[in-house]
């Protein structure tokens, strides 16, 4: 995937983060989020391997291999930052104390059910905490591609295993936002670059357009 589709989805999430809210960021492309917080607004970061008030990535030449994230990328630690053990970070997330959580996806369906662990036959780590974080968290993001080597990401029916049964809150695609309802999937915003027919013929998922769609 280009550079500009992980920036553009990682800047349009971070647009959702308020002040004062405790995320938790998953590997991969989740974890560019951090460099995007608009000015005068702070956050908190957490990482599942133990640490709150982690910081954008640091600049070449400076990494500390303590300190990384849950995917073992370089970061920064904020003034103020506190590490912990597991049991600590998992209280955290299992005792509903995080406000928000970005994961990325592999699959969203329709009822807003999230895959993003495993593809059976290929050798995975586990499942970590992803399970853990789409459970506990207030609000649950999804950040990812809105197509994978030309097929749908965002499907009628997940053919891969779910991460969890709860709805996820939004997801989030170079092409569109999305946020899934109790009447299904609620198309709110696509990408200025796109058109809604371009969206809809990328999306095997049936989708609401919204009456008030943006462009962002």
């Amino acid at each position: 995937m280009p550079l500009d589709s992980k920036e553009k989805i990682a800047r349009r999430v971070a647009q959702e983060l308020k002040e004062g809210y405790l995320v938790n960021l998953g590997i991969g492309l989740p974890t560019l989020v951090a460099n995007y917080i608009p000015a005068g607004v702070h956050v908190f970061f957490q990482s599942e391997n133990g640490i709150v008030g982690m910081g954008p990535e640091p600049e070449k030449g400076y990494e500390n291999k303590d300190l990384t994230n849950a995917g073992a990328g370089f970061i920064t630690a904020l003034p103020g930052a506190m590490t912990f053990d597991s049991a600590f970070s998992f209280a955290l997330i299992r005792g509903g104390h995080l406000d928000v959580t970005v994961l990325g996806g592999l699959q969203v369906d329709e009822e807003g059910h999230l895959a993003n662990w495993m593809v059976p036959g290929k050798m995975v780590p586990g499942m970590g905490g992803a399970m853990d974080l789409v459970t506990g968290a207030k609000e649950v993001i999804v950040a990812m591609t809105h197509t994978a080597k030309g097929e749908p990401k965002i499907v009628k029916r997940c053919s891969l295993p779910l991460t969890s049964v709860r709805r996820v809150s939004l997801i989030v695609t170079e092409l569109a936002v999305i946020e899934p309802t109790d009447e299904g999937l609620l198309l709110k915003e696509i990408a200025e670059e796109t058109t809604l027919e371009e969206v809809l013929r990328l999306t095997e998922a049936n989708l609401i357009v919204s009456p008030e769609l943006t462009k962002f």
